[in-house]
């Protein structure tokens, strides 16, 4: 069977613009929007919708939330939002490429009380979990920690003992897929003890995303 140079051209036509319109739809924005209540229980679809769209327009993105209370949309790219969901609550999302065509959404919950801790949720563009051992695996406490000397191993071995609970503060890179978390368990410790601590921690432990999965820079 002959296929005409037009024919041809036509289906070349069509493909570029579904893969086009593909790629369009997993723009950040349009997940967002799009995300099902029940992930996002804070806001409606048209206070995803309005936040953006305030935000387009240079204006401050606050909305009412089903709460009454405030809302605010800081920061919007096309594979990057954040939002102050209350003074306490955070919510990010970041689209990450599996490949040319496929993506996948990260999205990072973070309440302080007042330590912060953060969860992370992985998604399917059309919001089907995933699980988060697959593209992630958290640090210990023993990674954000200098290794002691000998001079300082019992003052280390003690201060680790007491720690009975492991907090984490996680931020993306609006500019990259490079993903930061902090350790916070220090802002629940006492004085004393947060201040030991301190003595050992070395900061952020930083990740980057490749090989469809993050992992740590060196």
């Amino acid at each position: 069977m002959k296929v005409s140079k037009l024919s041809l051209y036509t289906l070349f036509v069509a493909i570029s613009i579904f893969a086009s319109g593909s790629l369009y739809a997993q723009e950040a924005k349009k997940l967002f929007v799009s995300m099902p209540d029940s992930l996002c229980p804070l806001l409606t679809s048209v206070n995803r919708a309005d936040c953006i769209d305030f935000l387009e327009s240079k204006m401050k993105a606050e909305v009412d939330n089903r709460f009454g209370k405030k809302s605010e949309m800081t920061d919007l790219s096309k594979d990057y939002i954040r939002m102050q969901m209350s003074p306490q609550t955070t919510w990010q999302m970041k689209v990450l490429a599996l490949s040319d065509t496929t993506k996948i959404v990260c999205a990072i919950s973070t309440a302080c009380a007042p330590a912060c801790d953060s969860r992370f949720s992985f998604y399917t563009t059309d919001w089907k979990g995933l699980p988060a051992s697959r593209y992630i695996s958290l640090p210990a406490l023993g990674d954000f920690l200098t290794t002691p000397d000998s001079t300082t191993i019992y003052a280390f071995e003690e201060v680790r003992n007491s720690v009975d609970l492991l907090l984490m503060k996680a931020d993306f890179n609006k500019e990259s897929s490079e993903l930061t978390i902090a350790l916070t368990t220090m802002d629940y410790l006492s004085d004393e003890v947060a201040a030991k601590l301190k003595e050992f921690y070395r900061g952020p432990v930083v990740y980057k995303w490749a090989d469809e999965r993050f992992v740590r820079k060196e």
